[in-house]
Order: structure tokens, then C-alpha cells, then sequence
């Protein structure tokens, strides 16, 4: 390992990972052999950094996952640079690893390890694990939605004597949990925190007409550098159905693609 890497033993509490709560995050457990082998062959791949903890998670040590020997159920670790750490973690009945790959958190177990050598230098083997943690919240990474191909909100807005508005506005970002809305102040003004907007429509470009209720959040003040003034209304879908939530998914994820491919065309 690099001389940046460092082993530790802490003395507060267990560390708590999400792949310790199955019934939490069950939709991000891979049991596929190869959906996680080409989980942990990104690792080796690119690299990753990877903390191993043991011990209840009070133990760590800083590693990498060196090679994936699919045909044997087995993956190979760089061992630590503290040698009484490595021989904690040989102990260790369990170990939990942690790391991230394109900004994906990625967790997984392994049982006992065993000692072995990699390129001539000492290293860690272990079995290959059952299941595996790929923590892709894509629903909530917010995007900024394009001003070319601008998304339109519409609802209808019941005032305080009781009459209902149809209103119209320009998204100003999107994500699973939500819209944040560019509204005029005589807008914004009708819509108080902690209102419920019932049905309200959403044309996602390519995708379709999404219909949602939503919970107005929180609004923000903006002035633009030419001085117009407008108000970011920030909602919050409720109980939005699955089906709904993979439009919004398939959205936000084509028009990130789309707009790395364009910079990476300008590169």
C-alpha cells in the first residue's frame, strides 16, 4: 500500500454499515456470482481503496483488491502496512469492506482470511462473497435539467377562497426525491410550505407525461446576474409508485450520459 495508507484501532463505538441492514437496503444487495464479480473487478481495475474492518468494526486497515480468481471462488488482498494488524485481521472471523467506485458506495463480507503472496510481496485470500452492497442512490443525485429541451410543470392550485389556478413552470433540477421548481414570486407566493399539489404533471422529455403528488418543502430566493428575480420552490414526491420512480430514473440517467458524452466530444 502507499505511505498515505494507515491502519487503526478506534476506541468508539461500532462502525454501522448499510449492508448490515437487509431489510432497509435490500433493493441494493447483488446475489448474482456475476453481477459481483464485475463489482470487484471495477475495484481491482481501478484501483479502489478499500477498508477492511473486523473486530465489531472497532479495527481497520487500508487495502485493495489485487485479483479476482472467479474459476476458484477466490480474490486476493493487499495486506496493510502495520504487521500487527495483519495478523488482527488473519483472526478476524468476519470482515466487512467498504469502498467506492465512480462514486458508488460498494460493501461486502468475507469470511476468514488466509495468508498468500501476490507478485512476490505478502497478501490476504479470502472466498468470494455471497452478496454484495452496490449503493447507487441514483434517486438522489439531483439533476440540473437542460435549457434546451426545458421540463414543465403544471398543477392546479386551490387559492385560500377556494377558486382553483392552473399554473405553469420551468423545473430547474430534478431527482427521485423531488423537483425544485423556478417559480415567479406571485407563484411561490401561492404555494406555502407544507402544502399537498395533488396530480401534478411533469413532461419528461423522451419519456412522458409523469403524474405525482407532491409536498411543497422549501423556497429559496434568486437573482439572476441580470437582475431578474424568481424563487426555487423545492417538492418532495409523495409515495411516488415504482413505475413512476424508474421515468425519473431513466431520465436523470440518459441526460447525465448525454451531457459527460458532449464534454467528453469537446475534450
Amino acid at each position: 500500500m502507499e505511505d498515505t495508507d494507515v491502519e487503526a484501532q478506534a476506541e468508539e463505538a461500532p462502525t454501522r454499515f448499510e449492508i448490515e441492514d437487509p431489510g432497509g437496503y435490500a433493493q441494493y444487495l447483488l446475489h448474482s456470482p456475476a453481477e459481483i464479480a464485475a463489482v470487484l473487478r471495477a475495484l481491482v481495475q481501478r484501483r479502489a481503496l478499500v477498508s477492511a474492518y473486523f473486530n465489531r468494526g472497532r479495527s481497520f486497515l487500508l487495502t485493495a483488491v489485487l485479483e479476482l480468481d472467479v474459476d476458484a471462488g477466490e480474490l486476493v488482498l493487499d495486506c496493510g502496512r502495520e504487521e500487527e494488524t495483519n495478523r488482527q485481521a488473519l483472526l478476524a472471523e468476519q470482515l466487512l469492506l467498504t469502498a467506492s467506485v465512480d462514486k458508488v458506495k460498494v460493501q461486502f463480507k468475507l469470511g476468514k482470511l488466509s495468508e498468500t503472496r501476490q507478485g512476490g510481496l505478502p497478501a490476504f485470500r479470502a472466498a468470494l462473497p455471497e452478496e454484495l452492497l452496490r449503493l447507487q442512490r441514483r434517486e438522489y443525485f439531483r439533476l440540473t435539467t437542460p435549457v434546451t429541451r426545458p421540463v414543465k410543470f403544471v398543477s392546479a392550485i386551490r387559492r385560500s377562497d377556494g377558486s382553483v389556478l392552473l399554473v405553469e413552470a420551468s423545473l430547474l433540477d430534478i431527482s427521485g426525491g423531488g423537483i425544485g421548481l423556478m417559480a415567479a414570486p406571485s407563484l411561490a407566493a401561492l404555494l406555502q410550505r407544507g402544502a399537498v399539489l395533488p396530480d401534478c404533471k411533469v413532461s419528461l422529455p423522451d419519456e412522458g407525461l409523469l403524474v405525482a403528488h407532491l409536498s411543497v418543502r422549501n423556497k429559496l430566493d434568486v437573482t439572476t446576474r441580470g437582475g431578474s428575480r424568481y424563487v426555487r420552490v423545492g417538492c418532495q414526491f409523495m409515495a411516488l409508485p415504482a413505475a413512476r420512480m424508474s421515468m425519473v430514473q431513466r431520465y436523470i440517467t440518459r441526460v447525465e450520459r448525454e451531457r459527460k458524452a458532449r464534454i467528453s466530444g469537446l475534450s
